[in-house]
């Protein structure tokens, strides 16, 4: 095993054991450094001795000294993972990243408030105190490159919501994606998971996500809204095609645009019919 030039914080990396004691092994880049970090005796392979090389992670300890572990955290430096929350305290949240000491997650790194029990989908970095935490803002580490095209369903966590922009998304937890706030017919939350369809695939890789589906298919849904709407009120709504896009919105979940289109099915069908009052069941 090649062994590692530095000992670096919040990854996995081999190490050389150059001194044992009576509760583990010091391990260090080469046998003169001075740069040492303690692998506990719990965690030291049987047989293990001056001289070997170790794959451990490093990360620091309750007391903020550097430990070694040879536990696979479930999120390392540079990586995207979804952690269960433990605890809320009065400084932020403490995640179950698969080790000893639990991960801090600042306040002011959560894009809305956790609770225990749920999930957040995090990131590491190092903060001024050089200690590993956890952060919610995980925009810039998401990739670009996923297999998916126009029209393909997704899964995704939503990480962030954003008044000017929208919802944005981790599809499978680690591709960058965005529901336009155009698209945004039901409300959403930081933490949900959702089913979305890829509505395009941007020139840099990012998917932008619709939560409706194709238009021929959504058109179908939107009338059966309306129907059972007229259906629920006695066969009349104070609604038509001039309607303001607010109310409509606020009214059905759709945008005047979809609304408009299956009004217009369903006229074709001679369903319904409208006046200057609103739209009649026929």
């Amino acid at each position: 095993m090649t062994i590692n030039k530095t000992i670096t914080l919040g990854e996995q990396q081999t190490l050389l054991v150059v001194k044992t004691t009576d509760f583990g092994v010091y391990l260090a880049t080469s046998e003169d450094s001075n740069n040492k970090v303690l692998l506990p005796k719990s965690q030291v392979p049987e047989h293990t001795k001056v001289g070997d090389a170790i794959n451990v992670f490093i990360y620091k300890d309750s007391e903020d000294r550097l430990i070694a572990t040879t536990t696979t955290p479930k999120l390392m430096m540079g990586q995207v993972a979804k952690l269960n929350v433990k605890e809320v305290g009065n400084i932020g949240a403490f995640l179950d990243w698969g080790l000893a000491k639990d991960l801090f997650l600042p306040f002011k790194e959560q894009t809305d408030k956790v609770k225990q029990g749920e999930q957040a989908l995090v990131t590491l970095y190092v903060d001024k105190s050089n200690r590993l935490c956890a952060t919610m803002k995980v925009y810039e580490y998401l990739r670009k490159d996923s297999p998916y095209k126009k029209d393909d369903k997704v899964s995704g966590m939503v990480y962030e919501i954003s008044e000017q922009f929208g919802a944005f998304v981790a599809v499978d937890e680690k591709f960058s994606a965005l529901i336009s706030r155009n698209e945004l017919f039901r409300p959403v939350r930081v933490g949900q998971t959702i089913e979305a369809r890829v509505a395009s695939v941007k020139q840099d890789g990012k998917l932008d996500l619709s939560l409706r589906e194709k238009a021929h298919v959504q058109m179908d849904k939107d009338a059966m809204i309306i129907l059972n709407a007229l259906n629920a009120n006695n066969g009349f709504l104070p609604f038509h095609d001039k309607s303001a896009p607010d109310a409509i919105k606020e009214e059905f979940n759709l945008s005047k645009n979809a609304f408009k289109r299956a009004l217009g099915r369903l006229m074709k069908e001679n369903k319904i019919r409208q006046d200057e009052k609103g739209t009649y069941l026929l």
